[in-house]
């Protein structure tokens, strides 16, 4: 049905290329690219092998715009699936508008020298995308990405006013390992030292990083100590359901891995401005990236479960409702199926769905999208046939 061009090759790189590929009917043509062609090759061997797929393996520097062009002048893909850095988005869309082709992200931009991320950059692009006659979607993965077609569709089918929305996000699965971060270190790191931010009552309420904080009970797992964060879907969302009189995101982190950031932090290894060593200017954090664990490298041997979901009150037929929809997702199950854990699964396979909803014309219409803009419906059909099934309640309050 379509020919895709995947930029990235990291774990979520992985997923994406690995599920492309189990729907091969809709996904006819694909090519994983990335700056490292070993790691592509790697990902592509694996695919042939679990899967019997053959998918094509492209070399390119994202950050570099006519190299993305020329790549797409030789792949001719229907669509761009960008999974690379966040910091490549702006280069990738230019590249799109360039060659008139679809784009989509799973995170939305920010600069590499700011830890700073908000959709102002990508959403001016919406009258260029619009005049060209092509899509570009924003932030599909699951948080953001399927958080937001919750929200949707408990706007949708459960709520005719929506007040109160908590994003809360578990991953109580063990990779036996001292510290490492499930996504790229780099961008995980920046996110959670950053201030914290929650919407109320009409504005931002910002908090110093990591101080509010409080044991939530997730569906299948149990109570574990969840913290506050800025979290970027906050951001469209506020925007698109202005009844919400508050919106947070909650995420847990384990005592260890605090205690490792706190240090980490204390003695530089955070910073993202340049230091001299041995005559080089080298990012601090952009080494410690370098002596963590790779994110793709922990599935093997990863084991229990993440939660993610959104609890949302409201109002339904003149009466107070609390609602909650969530997917849990088994960090062994998503190894077996893909060589992936299961943060890595929870991006990747939204951003397939994704892509398929734009590839079948479900969702594809020109201009520059956030999922929640979107009907949720085929999206949660999808995703109860793809391996993240999910899950109701009704007037159980977790958060």
């Amino acid at each position: 049905m379509a020919n895709v061009l995947i930029i990235g090759a990291g774990g979520v790189g992985s997923v994406v290329a690995h599920k492309c590929a189990l729907n091969a009917s809709v996904f006819t043509r694909i090519t994983l690219a990335s700056r490292t062609l070993a790691k592509c090759d790697k990902i592509a061997a694996e695919v042939a092998q679990m899967h019997g797929v053959e998918i094509e393996t492209a070399q390119v520097d994202a950050d570099v715009v006519a190299d993305m062009v020329a790549l797409i002048g030789r792949v001719k893909p229907f669509l761009v699936i960008n999974v690379a850095l966040p910091y490549q988005d702006l280069p990738i869309m230019d590249a799109c508008l360039a060659t008139k082709t679809h784009y989509m992200d799973t995170a939305n931009y920010e600069p590499k020298d700011v830890a700073k991320f908000e959709y102002s950059w990508q959403w001016a692009y919406k009258q260029r995308f619009e005049e060209a006659g092509i899509m570009a979607l924003l932030g599909c993965g699951f948080d953001p990405g399927a958080t937001q077609v919750f929200t949707a569709y408990a706007a949708k089918h459960q709520f005719d006013e929506m007040h109160y929305l908590d994003i809360i996000d578990c991953n109580a699965g063990n990779h036996g390992k001292a510290f490492a971060t499930n996504f790229n270190p780099e961008i995980n790191i920046r996110e959670i030292t950053q201030p914290g931010r929650y919407w109320e009552n009409g504005e931002w309420i910002e908090i110093p990083a990591m101080s509010i904080h409080k044991a939530i009970e997730y569906p299948g797992i149990g109570p574990k100590e969840s913290y506050v964060l800025y979290h970027e879907e906050l951001e469209s969302l506020v925007k698109n359901f202005p009844t919400l009189k508050r919106a947070r995101f909650w995420m847990t982190f384990g005592q260890a891995y605090l205690t490792h950031l706190e240090v980490l932090q204390n003695v530089g290894m955070t910073r993202i401005d340049p230091v001299k060593f041995n005559g080089m200017d080298i990012i601090p954090l952009e080494f410690l990236k370098a002596v963590l664990p790779a994110p793709d490298s922990l599935g093997e041997n990863y084991t229990g479960q993440t939660s993610i979901g959104c609890q949302i009150r409201g109002i339904k037929d003149g009466e107070e409702k609390t609602y909650f929809i969530w997917n849990n997702c088994d960090h062994a199950e998503t190894y077996k199926e893909v060589r992936g854990q299961a943060v890595s699964y929870t991006t990747g396979v939204p951003a397939m769905i994704g892509a398929m909803l734009l590839v079948n014309g479900t969702w594809l219409k020109p201009g520059v999208w956030n999922c929640e803009e979107l009907d949720p419906d085929p999206f949660i059909e999808q995703m109860n046939k793809q391996g993240l099934p999910v899950q109701h309640a009704v007037n159980v309050t977790l958060a």
